[in-house]
């Protein structure tokens, strides 16, 4: 009896450790694959909300070269190729919240969008036009809502302050209330308007629809039924990121250059 119970015991944990080994081999093989995967679900955002098309014949990652990458110095607002030991291409902005040395705190005075840490450097993506110059730049966006942080970017025209399109990637939002950022007419709605009024971020979310006849529908947006929380979160987002912590600086050397 004892001889049969400890016969089962040992079969079941062989058993276990067999299945263990397999699992634990199989998340190392896919481990990259995964990576892959997740590093393509941005990609397609990012190509998205530049409407830039794959071709029926092409990768995501070659309808991605159409498209330049830089890193952006938060701090002053210089874009570089380069920026420690880290590959443009598989660099998570967001993963370097986590390191102290790479972020830094938000004042509390400052944190309209509630994010806060920023990264020290982000990343930012240009499409430029034959002659070489800045035809659009698209660049991420995140900031409190009702349930928790939505992750975006935001497309903006060579001139650095008309909206060509916006996209979210990731958010805990209520269906058919605040996850309607995802609607793709709401989205269509904010091409065309602008994010500046006299070198102040004027473009919010309001409540309910925009007039046609408001002399300020430029710098408005059709707010979301039954989601206040989600509209201001996005208005909160849109003043963060386009003052001076986020893109202002930025958009100051662009204008320096050329």
């Amino acid at each position: 009896m004892n001889e049969s119970v400890i016969k089962t015991i040992g079969v079941a944990f062989a058993v276990c450790l067999i299945c263990s080994l397999i699992v634990s081999l199989s998340a190392v093989s896919l481990r990259e694959q995964q990576k892959e995967n997740k590093l393509n679900d941005r990609r397609v955002k990012i190509l998205e909300v530049a409407d830039i098309k794959i071709e029926p014949d092409q990768t995501i990652a070659e309808a991605f070269t159409k498209l330049e990458q830089k890193f952006i110095d938060f701090n002053t607002g210089k874009l570089m190729d380069e920026y420690k030991n880290f590959n443009i291409d598989e660099y998570d902005q967001l993963i370097s919240l986590k390191d102290s040395t790479l972020s830094s705190p938000v004042p509390k005075s400052e944190d309209i969008a509630i994010i806060k840490n920023r990264e020290n450097v982000g990343k930012i993506f240009i499409l430029r036009d034959d002659d070489d110059n800045i035809d659009k730049l698209i660049l991420p966006i995140r900031g409190y809502g009702l349930w928790g942080t939505l992750f975006g970017y935001i497309a903006l025209e060579g001139d650095f302050n008309t909206v060509s399109g916006i996209t979210y990637y990731e958010h805990k939002e209520t269906p058919g209330l605040g996850a309607e950022v995802d609607n793709v007419d709401w989205k269509k709605s904010w091409i065309g308007k602008k994010i500046y009024q006299d070198n102040q971020v004027a473009l919010t979310v309001i409540k309910g629809k925009v007039a046609n006849d408001d002399p300020s529908k430029l710098y408005k947006v059709d707010g979301l039924s039954g989601a206040t929380i989600t509209g201001r979160g996005v208005s909160n987002m849109i003043n963060y990121w386009f003052g001076n912590s986020g893109y202002a600086k930025l958009f100051e050397e662009l204008d320096y250059e050329s």
